[in-house]
């Protein structure tokens, strides 16, 4: 609750908003020490302080977040056809903010990409964007799909997919990494890996496909997870002649396929991209993998009271935190 913005403001107020020892000194309660918190422009980081400095000043709340934004689809092929790339990994974003108590944040988790048809020089769609308040996670981009004569560039997006021989997307800065570049060699191919949101997708080489990118692990829910790994690319079936398609990267990336085998789906709520599909001798074809739905985590101490919610995120209290899991779209008011 904020201090009185006019009249008098006693010590013991200032003590019951931010803490502190007894006695109460002012010399406590610089901003950015370790009671008052850096909203309250007002109150002086040093020198000179008084209570007038405090009017209106209020505790904001540390809140730590983490989003991730959904996996986009790996590459479909035709018969016959250069190998598809895997799906790029969800940007995503970590850190920490200082909210005002009673403010209300949207969040918006990202759908998974969808894997390209069979058919076609058919890529995989982007991953949907992620958002908590004012930040906003990019989805992956999608696998490029395979055709006969040619394959398709992976998309960009916070992870870039992977090419199918051509080049991978380019993922976005401070959320993912490139994806894999696809290539042949002699009668056989392999697919670029997607993107992870902490490595660059694998590039194909020769009949094995590129392994997607590694995504990175975060602890805010109380356990280690990794999130937005990369889609693998897929290898041509030659008569038994391909190697490996990629595996999918840690982090719910779904693994290439060689022949008619659909591409893996990216792991839900990971932002893992889905995987690309090989394609293979005598005119076999197939789809790529869809991408994995993205997910929004906060927690914040469990002094502050527990926020109101819509999108009914899973909330748990533990290790001292109030945490709450977005699956869905909705809000939080702190």
């Amino acid at each position: 609750m904020a201090l009185p913005s006019s009249g008098p403001i006693s010590l013991q107020q200032i003590q019951t908003e931010f803490g502190g020892s007894n006695p109460i000194g002012l010399n406590e309660y610089y901003r950015g020490g370790a009671y008052v918190t850096s909203n309250n422009t007002n109150v002086p980081t040093s020198g000179a302080i008084s209570v007038s400095n405090f009017y209106g000043a209020v505790k904001a709340i540390a809140v730590d977040y983490l989003v991730v934004a959904g996996g986009g689809g790996g590459g479909g092929t035709a018969g016959s056809a250069y190998p598809a790339g895997g799906g790029g990994g969800g940007g995503v974003l970590t850190g920490s903010v200082f909210l005002l108590p009673g403010s209300t944040h949207t969040v918006t988790v990202g759908n998974g990409g969808t894997g390209g048809a069979a058919g076609g020089a058919n890529s995989g769609t982007a991953g949907g964007n992620s958002v908590f308040s004012s930040f906003t996670a990019t989805g992956g981009g999608g696998g490029g799909g395979g055709q006969t004569t040619f394959g398709n560039a992976g998309g960009s997006g916070g992870s870039g997919g992977g090419g199918s021989f051509n080049s991978g997307g380019s993922g976005t800065a401070g959320q993912g990494n490139n994806g894999g570049s696809g290539s042949g060699a002699g009668a056989t191919y392999g697919g670029g890996g997607g993107g992870g949101a902490g490595a660059s997708g694998g590039n194909g080489t020769g009949s094995v496909g590129g392994a997607g990118g590694s995504g990175i692990s975060s602890s805010i829910s109380g356990s280690t997870v990794f999130y937005a790994g990369g889609g693998g690319g897929g290898a041509y079936e030659d008569r038994g002649l391909n190697g490996p398609p990629g595996a999918g990267g840690a982090g719910g990336g779904g693994n290439g396929t060689a022949g008619s085998a659909t591409g893996g789906a990216g792991g839900a709520n990971t932002g893992g991209g889905g995987g690309g599909n090989g394609a293979g001798y005598a005119f076999v074809q197939g789809a790529g993998g869809n991408g994995g739905s993205g997910v929004v985590i906060v927690r914040y101490p469990d002094s502050f009271p527990a926020a109101s919610t819509t999108g009914g995120p899973q909330i748990t209290v533990a290790g001292g935190y109030r945490i709450y899991r977005f699956t869905g779209s909705g809000s939080i008011t702190f």
